[in-house]
């Protein structure tokens, strides 16, 4: 079996849905992507048993067939030719491989494609239509914040809530909490998704930047993905999220508004003389100053900066980790940033002052606990 096609066309593709295959798989299969040539139609599969990428391309071929191909010999001989066709002859019988190019001929072994798990097929669910541009915003919005702590499986994902008429996003680790929320989303439907950290990372990666509608849809096991010429699927996290609603402190009567990358630029600095385990940096809130400073009592090294801004509240002082701070200014795009506080032993709200249009963003920083070395 042959099959036609062009060496850049196929990298292209090929390096789209690479990131799900592992080095060390369960199954030692998956160290391969799966070829299905049907009707002049190159489908590639790569899977890792949990998530799994789907991808095709035009080919010049007359026959069908199936074969498992190598992922790493193949992306690394596809990545030294220049673009030019190449064609694959395929033995069915051997599982040989051959790629023949102007410059060569190039053998590889590939493996029998009924070994190959699998794809979960959806069923009965409503999809959901939500454009690439929200759903690029809301995952690179919420996954900095995601838990990589394997015994809280829950909080290893970024639980998606399905409404009527609006889709909201919800990371958290413990220590800040991220909802994301956006109005352009008509569900149809409401629905609790943990999607893995792994799939949504993937889908990052592989969103177009022109805008596209992404079809979701979900069973009680399996997300799905679709656009373009590209699916993925991925087995949700069956666990129960934390209530996070409980957790977003209601009255908060001391508020802080002040210049996003004035207050991004300063913490940066004064967490250079912070304690390098705590990486603590104290807010004094006074009239219409900010004071951010931190000391690293083993070493001897403090700093301080005033900064000005419009607050109105009870004098106070907050501690927080300066590297959560640093991330979370990172992730508003707003010019002007409101933080809402009520003690100092008291989550802290952070919000763009001023949102964009259909989307509303709430980051909650757990503050630390200040040691006052007076």
């Amino acid at each position: 079996m042959k099959f036609i096609v062009s060496s850049s066309a196929l990298l292209k593709q090929l390096q789209s849905i690479n990131g799900v295959v592992t080095s060390n798989p369960v199954v030692p299969i998956l160290e391969n992507f799966l070829f299905e040539i049907e009707n002049g139609k190159l489908t590639i599969t790569a899977s890792d048993l949990e998530t799994s990428m789907i991808t095709e391309l035009p080919v010049e071929a007359r026959e069908s067939g199936r074969i498992a191909a190598p992922a790493r010999i193949l992306l690394d001989t596809l990545k030294n030719l220049p673009d030019q066709p190449v064609t694959f002859t395929l033995d069915e019988e051997t599982y040989g491989i051959e790629i023949s190019s102007a410059n060569g001929r190039y053998k590889l072994a590939g493996e029998n494609a009924t070994d190959f798990p699998r794809v979960p097929v959806v069923k009965g669910s409503a999809p959901v239509e939500i454009p690439s541009s929200s759903l690029l915003r809301a995952i690179t919005k919420t996954i900095f914040a995601v838990s990589t702590d394997e015994l809280r499986p829950a909080m290893t994902g970024i639980l998606v809530q399905l409404a009527d008429n609006q889709a909201t996003f919800v990371a958290t680790d413990g220590h800040r909490l991220l909802r994301y929320r956006r109005q352009d989303v008509a569900a149809g439907q409401t629905a609790n998704l943990i999607i893995p950290r792994k799939a949504f990372n993937l889908l990052k990666g592989a969103l177009p930047s022109e805008a596209t509608p992404v079809r979701m849809e979900f069973n009680q096991s399996n997300a799905f993905f679709s656009f373009n010429q590209m699916r993925l699927v991925c087995r949700l996290i069956d666990e129960r999220y934390p209530d996070y609603e409980n957790v977003i402190p209601v009255s908060n009567p001391n508020k802080l508004i002040i210049d996003r990358g004035q207050l991004l630029n300063s913490v940066r600095r004064i967490a250079i003389y912070s304690n390098k385990t705590t990486h603590q940096v104290r807010l004094r809130l006074a009239g219409s100053e900010l004071t951010i400073s931190a000391e690293d009592l083993d070493f001897s090294n403090e700093a301080n900066e005033k900064l000005p801004c419009q607050y109105d509240g009870e004098d106070m002082e907050i501690g927080f980790n300066a590297r959560f701070l640093i991330e979370m200014l990172s992730n508003i795009d707003s010019e002007e940033i409101t933080l809402e506080l009520s003690t100092p032993n008291r989550a802290g709200l952070l919000m763009p002052t001023l949102a964009e249009d259909n989307e509303s963003i709430l980051m909650l920083v757990m503050p630390v606990m200040l040691n006052n070395y007076v």
